[in-house]
């Protein structure tokens, strides 16, 4: 798997969340601004709750457009069998015989996809499993304390 192809996938997917959060931002604030959201009574709250929503969907603009920028500057770099995990790094890991990827970012983690059939999750060193992973090299072992119980993972490599 290709970090540079991660990359990309995560740009157009951020991209195109970008174009609909926009989009619904502008609608909101089309329906705040709209002769039919005006108050009939003391109690209609509709221009308000919309404003809100449009705010909201602004501020998660923002946010998206925050992402696009630090991924554009991302550096991204083959890693050795001596380095250790850290922002920039995509590392399988295997958990219970089951494999996956997680790539470690800055900032923005959540998102997870699935690329040529591999699943991969986009995480931060805040994330407890992002946390767990930093400094950690190929072949060692850790646990991530996960609702009511632990889970042990090995990493088989960083990418």
């Amino acid at each position: 798997m290709n970090k540079k192809d991660v990359v990309a996938r995560i740009q157009e997917y951020l991209g195109d969340e970008l174009k609909t959060v926009e989009a619904a931002a502008k609608a909101a604030l089309e329906a705040a601004r709209h002769e039919e959201s005006k108050p009939e009574d003391e109690y209609d709250t509709r221009a308000i709750e919309a404003g809100y929503l449009a705010g909201a969907q602004a501020k998660r603009a923002e946010d998206i457009r925050a992402q696009l920028h630090m991924y554009k500057f991302l550096p991204v770099r083959d890693y050795g069998k001596d380095d250790v995990a850290c922002p920039g790094a995509l590392v399988e890991l295997e958990h219970k015989g089951r494999r996956s990827f997680y790539f470690v970012v800055p900032a923005g983690g959540g998102l997870v996809m699935s690329i040529d059939g591999n699943p991969i999750q986009v995480v931060t060193p805040m994330s407890p499993i992002g946390e767990a992973l930093m400094g950690r090299k190929a072949g060692e072992t850790f646990e991530v304390e996960a609702r009511d119980s632990l889970r042990e993972y090995k990493v088989i490599s960083i990418r």
